[in-house]
């Protein structure tokens, strides 16, 4: 099901088609072109089973044939949704990745739903000029939707007549009624199943039903040829696994009727030895019993920041989880629910960052490379990715960024087994990506330096455990006295770190006493001399490095128990800048501006990467999160911006880790080098490499970014693996890219 573009009514007649046959009694399946969450969700709600993406972009076009082999297993008939138009692309490649590229690698029928409303005779140029352009699309028949009346459908009937094409079925205005929740709710309807997408499935299903030729369809599809080649199996794409003795939990949000992410993360998760457990952010308020990774994608929608926040418990059972070294794997939205704030929410507060939501939406590929190792890839893998948001992250990325791509400075944190970015990715294309996560839940929690989120690597928050008024000063400068030996390094640097504090010693003649009974919380605290003994070791699975030099008197001293903090702010030299937070969310004061010293990955935090701070993304036709035109729902229709002619195409190669690998090296695997793309094989396919141009060039004139490189840049999939700052657009861009982006059309 495809049309000449965006608004005509496709998503709408695919959901009701489905529904349709579904009522029939008939198995199907249902599947989307692109990255799009939302109609795949629908689709699979109107099949009865889940709805899945097909996107070469994401995944390879290698891959496109055997994953819908492998989602259709079991039906009898598939319907396929395309993307924006039939020879559309988001990457201006639609020989590629776009919804005709698709529909000549399954081999399938088209059947073009077209939007009459304004149009008579002409609908037989655009039509036959659409059957003629690609020799390998076979167009099948129409649709006409928002047919004026009676006579206007006579009169397209015999315009089609002339060019021999089948009217498949007409519906008049107000037939196909506009039901589907808005687009802003995203597929959160369908995973919570509510009566509301329930009952729109079920109403688009009765006015199909009614208005097209069910069997002429059903005719059509099922004179489709198989399709040669095996189908996509979990088991077989993770290759040779790993015996466990346990299968450990890991929690997927979702929610009952649809995950927050792609199918196919859920079925290699459980290939490769773990348990899947649904958690809804939305709604519950701790995590699954048992639970040793946690994983949020990037199909849940933006609009529920207010949700997210209002869950306090789940949020504070997150942020512990992650404070001690459990596995996180944050994608979208999930990356502003880890830091402190979104818009003045409070959030996790797992990261030392804030979140604020932009009036433009930034939509686009990114040929990522990972800059250091995760708990999500090895240092230098590389593989595409998929972002749609209005939300800004400040920092944009903490001292280890999760991704740097060309054209744009690096995005997200990794901290301990946390991975956090708004990228967002599609595992079928690295299946290796399930058994990492499994490895480290298995592996249990980083060794954790007791004190949460302290950590000379973690500015704002190494301060939380410590008291905020001047009163418990004296206990925590005296210490080092009754211990000179184990204090000696840090006495040197007391003098200079004193000074700031003047107003606060001269009270301490008067209070001899309260060094008296700090001998006894002293042996309680003596196991805090881990952050000292840790500075030059670095946590497996981080991707974090261990600092050059640790000046002495910014060692934290460990934690204090919450119920004796006192409250007021305590003044500490030579600490990063920035608003600090206490555990509780309070603010702590302001600090001086500074480098932060890293720690091996006992601090929860990244410091922020200098350069630009990123923003929204190029002004665009759109400024609603995942909108694609006024209408309220996928299947009415109206004025859309839509790309235009393609301009000089952006060449990103198949979705994938490059194969510029030299032999010998292992894909995907801790001994990555720098620099080097991943192997192709069972683990990571990849396509062609990736050439550099331009991006889409719209009607309105713009030229649009797909992520890829622009001139002067070497191809993503060539050359070495970009460090962290650079890599960098230039200034006064928000996204730090040449260009601008466009928002994917459903």
């Amino acid at each position: 099901m495809s049309a000449p573009s965006s608004g005509h009514g496709k998503t709408a007649i695919a959901v009701g088609l489905l529904a349709a046959i579904a009522a029939r009694g008939i198995p199907a399946a249902g599947f989307k072109v692109g990255p799009d969450h939302t109609d795949a969700a629908y689709l699979g709600l109107a099949a009865g089973r889940p709805g899945r993406n097909l996107d070469p972009r994401l995944v390879g076009a290698q891959r496109v044939a055997p994953l819908f082999l492998h989602g259709a297993a079991g039906s009898q008939l598939a319907v396929v949704e395309g993307a924006m138009g039939l020879f559309d692309s988001l990457t201006g490649q639609p020989e590629v990745d776009g919804t005709a590229a698709v529909a000549a690698a399954l081999r399938a029928p088209v059947v073009l739903v077209v939007d009459v409303a304004a149009m008579g005779h002409s609908l037989a140029a655009l039509v036959h000029g659409f059957r003629m352009f690609d020799e390998m699309v076979h167009l099948n028949g129409v649709i006409l939707n928002r047919v004026a009346s009676a006579r206007h459908e006579q009169m397209l009937r015999s315009a089609m007549d002339d060019i021999g094409m089948p009217v498949l079925g007409a519906l008049h205005r107000g037939e196909l009624p506009n039901v589907l929740p808005a687009r802003a709710h995203g597929l959160v309807p369908v995973a919570h199943r509510t009566v509301e997408a329930a009952r729109a499935v079920r109403r688009l299903g009765e006015a199909v039903a009614t208005m097209l030729d069910m069997d002429r369809l059903m005719a059509l599809a099922a004179s489709a040829p198989p399709l040669p080649g095996p189908l996509w199996s979990p088991a077989e794409a993770l290759g040779g696994l790993d015996d466990f003795d346990q299968r450990p939990v890991i929690a997927l949000a979702g929610g009952q009727g649809a995950p927050y992410t792609y199918v196919e993360t859920a079925e290699l998760l459980a290939a490769a030895g773990a348990d899947v457990a649904v958690i809804d952010p939305l709604r519950d308020e701790a995590l699954p019993p048992g639970t040793r990774g946690l994983i949020v994608g990037a199909g849940l929608p933006e609009g529920y920041a207010e949700e997210l926040s209002a869950n306090h418990r789940l949020s504070a059972a997150v942020a512990q989880f992650a404070r001690d070294g459990r596995p996180v794997v944050a994608e979208g939205i999930a990356f502003p629910w880890l830091t402190r704030e979104l818009d003045g929410r409070p959030m996790c507060g797992v990261l030392d960052a804030t979140a604020t939501t932009g009036e433009q939406t930034v939509a686009g590929y990114r040929e990522a490379t990972a800059p250091g190792t995760s708990v999500l890839a090895p240092a230098g893998a590389r593989i595409t990715g998929y972002k749609q948001h209005r939300s800004i992250v400040a920092p944009r990325a903490g001292a280890n960024p999760a991704w740097t791509w060309s054209g744009g400075n690096p995005e997200g944190f990794v901290w301990r087994q946390v991975h956090a970015s708004q990228l967002g990715l599609h595992w079928a294309a690295a299946p290796e990506i399930a058994k990492r996560l499994v490895a480290a839940a298995l592996n249990g929690a980083q060794q954790s330096n007791g004190t949460g989120l302290s950590s000379p690597s973690a500015p704002a928050s190494s301060q939380q455990p410590m008291p905020s008024s001047p009163q418990p000063m004296p206990p925590q400068s005296m210490p080092p006295q009754p211990m000179p030996p184990q204090s000696m390094p840090p006495q040197p640097m007391q003098p200079s770190s004193m000074p700031p504090q003047p107003p606060a010693m001269p009270p301490m003649p008067p209070q001899p006493m309260p060094p008296q009974p700090m001998p006894q919380p002293g042996p309680q605290t003596m196991p805090q001399p881990v952050p000292q003994s840790m500075p030059g070791q670095s946590m497996p699975g981080s991707g974090m490095q261990p600092p050059t030099s640790m000046p002495p008197g910014n060692v934290p001293t460990g934690p204090v128990p919450m119920p004796e903090r006192p409250t007021g702010p305590v003044p500490m030299p030579d600490r990063p800048g920035g608003p600090m937070i206490d555990r509780a969310g309070g603010s702590m004061g302001e600090r001086p501006t500074g480098p932060v010293p890293m720690h091996s990955g006992n601090g929860p935090l990244m410091p922020p990467m200098p350069g630009p701070h990123s923003g929204p993304g190029m002004p665009g036709p759109h400024s609603g999160p995942g909108s694609s035109g006024p209408h309220s729902g996928p299947g009415s229709s109206g004025p859309h911006s839509g790309p235009g002619l393609p301009g000089p195409n952006s060449g990103p190669g198949m979705p994938g880790f490059a194969p510029s690998m030299p032999s010998g090296v292992p894909a995907f695997g801790p001994n990555m080098q720098p620099g080097y793309g991943m192997q192709s094989g069972p683990g990571m396919q990849s396509g062609p490499e990736m050439q550099s141009g331009q991006g889409m060039q719209s009607g309105d004139g713009l030229q649009r970014d797909s992520g890829m490189s622009g001139p002067g840049m070497p191809p993503l999939n060539q050359g070495p693996v970009l460090a962290p700052g650079q890599g960098q657009g230039p200034s006064g861009n928000p996204e730090n890219r040449p260009t601008a982006d466009i928002p994917i059309h459903s």
